[in-house]
């Protein structure tokens, strides 16, 4: 049995899972199951102790394995055979119950076609720096984008952007099954006024919108309804659903980098403006050109690794990495008066 997927008739008439499945990975894990293999869908399994195996079990098949392997919240397995050959036991939580979905590459390629990642900067960012909470488990790596990474309690979402070491945008991620487990506990409700405090705040959902229809533990009426509801009261606070984990992460990616830029120049701007008082006393004296705002405006539209490279060669105070301060960026425009 050591190298075998057994699967046996349910000894249990009352039962809606008709099969049983001995997987051998942890020294023998028992589902029950709704079908035999994940052929034209996931199939919903529910996981069971050692000792629920039958002692003479109705033994339906076994399937010579070549490879059954944990893989943190998933066992991969790989039948000894030519056709459906692969296939995933998917692990997660909702309602405070553990949730088990079995799922074939077939099935996950109907609502999952591949696609191309692109590698290009975020934003344009050399610099980009992502912040990953150090309770997140199984976290994106973001590998062959150009970002690094650094762990550390967020308050709020799994993935941040620290400027000034203050979180200004935050990411919270989810599986479909995450998803409605929060919504219908009420953390997502309170997840959502926190991100709606930050500057900017998403949550991304690991799976097309259409997966919320299949969850087989809840309404999805009761669920679509909620979630509308939530947006409505949280619009500042986006949840957008992007297929697969590999798209989300993508998404987290491009999201925090635009979310980078338009905060530093909005700070930029902000920092540049001038008080009521001084505004009104420039009004009589100053020249009806090149306000402060609009020359902070052209200042933010240079990229900062343009004004860095300048104020490097004039010899100015100016960090390797990161923000460059307003003050630099004036001093560029006034040492490019035509913006060359």
């Amino acid at each position: 049995m050591a190298s075998e997927l057994v699967i046996a008739r349910n000894p249990d008439p009352e039962s809606t899972l008709p099969y049983l499945l001995w997987v051998p990975v942890d020294g023998g894990r028992v589902f029950r199951s709704k079908e035999t293999w994940p052929r034209t869908k996931a199939v919903f399994c529910y996981p069971l102790e050692r000792g629920d195996w039958p002692a003479e079990p109705d033994v339906l098949e076994r399937v010579t394995l070549r490879s059954c392997v944990r893989r943190g919240a998933a066992i991969d397995l790989v039948a000894d055979r030519g056709r459906e050959a692969r296939s995933q036991i998917v692990f997660t939580r909702a309602r405070g119950r553990p949730m088990v979905f079995w799922q074939a590459p077939r099935t996950r390629k109907q609502a999952r076609p591949d696609v191309r990642i692109p590698t290009a900067r975020a934003a344009g960012l050399a610099d980009l720096r992502i912040t990953v909470d150090s309770r997140e488990r199984y976290a994106y790596k973001f590998t062959g984008q150009q970002v690094s990474t650094q762990v550390a309690a967020l308050p709020v979402g799994d993935y941040g952007l620290l400027l000034d070491g203050v979180l200004s945008a935050a990411v919270e991620r989810k599986s479909v099954a995450d998803l409605a487990s929060s919504v219908l506990n009420g953390t997502l409700r309170f997840a959502l006024g926190e991100l709606a405090a930050l500057p900017r705040g998403a949550v991304v959902i690991e799976d097309r919108y259409s997966a919320v229809f299949k969850l087989p533990f809840v309404k999805a009426g009761v669920l679509t309804e909620a979630l509308a509801e939530l947006q409505v009261r949280y619009p500042n606070v986006p949840m957008v659903f992007c297929e697969t984990r590999t798209l989300a992460e993508e998404w987290t990616f491009r999201f925090l980098g635009a979310c980078r830029v338009l905060l530093e120049q909005q700070a930029m701007l902000d920092a540049d403006v001038p008080s009521g008082a001084d505004a009104s006393a420039g009004a009589a004296v100053d020249p009806p050109v090149a306000t402060p705002s609009a020359t902070a405006a052209a200042a933010a539209t240079v990229p900062t690794a343009t004004v860095r490279a300048w104020a490097q060669r004039e010899g100015l105070d100016v960090a390797p990495t990161g923000r460059v301060s307003g003050e630099v960026r004036r001093a560029y425009l006034a040492a490019h008066p035509a913006g060359g």
